[in-house]
């Protein structure tokens, strides 16, 4: 797990819950798993270009709200 896909999956998780969405309807949103939003939340896979865009559209908010601000150690 790279610092960067932990605090991707951290913001995932922090805007999923500030909207009260289970992350088995966000899932549902995104056509994913319940499962593998699981491991996004919790930084265990790199997501794509396209599955940020999705992620985004289903919390309802700018692309950029799900990147991660820190200078991270890549």
């Amino acid at each position: 797990m790279s610092e960067l896909s932990i605090a991707f999956g951290q913001l995932v998780r922090k805007h999923r819950k500030e909207q009260n969405i289970s992350q088995e309807k966000l899932a549902l949103l995104c056509n994913l798993d319940r499962s593998y939003m699981g491991r996004i939340e919790r930084g265990e896979v790199n997501v794509t270009l396209e599955r940020l865009y999705e992620l985004a559209s289903a919390l309802e908010v700018d692309v950029k709200e799900l990147l991660p601000q820190d200078d991270l150690t890549l």
